[in-house]
């Protein structure tokens, strides 16, 4: 597939997640800025995100076979529903979410959106990370 062009002046969205601050019920959860961060978790109508990662720093657990997804415009656009049991979310460190700098896999927006996860089939316990996207 091609590479997208035109990434120059890409723009920035996080989101944070923390067990601690968020609790893990089975819902769907919209990440909070982190503190001191000016970026924000705010993604404008129209923006087609590119690329991004997860990271990870405390690995996220269930006391059952949960799965968490990740989401902007729709159901786990950055990362499908994936058991915690597993990668990304059972070991720390930079994860990969969908989009990847290429044409066939941008995301792009249809109202203001924020980043969000889905957790399904089981709460959490723990799980610390944040998400990052790049847009244009």
């Amino acid at each position: 597939m091609p590479v997208i062009e035109g990434t120059r002046g890409l723009k920035e969205a996080r989101g944070e997640y923390d067990f601690a601050v968020d609790g893990g019920a089975v819902s769907t959860i919209t990440l909070r800025s982190a503190p001191g961060d000016s970026n924000g978790n705010d993604i404008p109508a129209g923006s087609v995100i590119v690329g991004g990662y997860i990271e990870v720093d405390t690995a996220v657990t269930s006391g059952g076979s949960a799965t968490v997804g990740v989401n902007s415009e729709g159901a786990g656009d950055l990362l499908a529903a994936t058991a915690v049991s597993g990668a990304p979310w059972s070991t720390t460190g930079r994860k990969a979410i969908t989009p990847v700098f290429t044409a066939g896999t941008s995301v792009k927006t249809t109202a203001r959106r924020n980043l969000a996860i889905a957790i399904a089939t089981a709460a959490l316990t723990a799980g610390k990370f944040r998400v990052v996207v790049f847009y244009r």
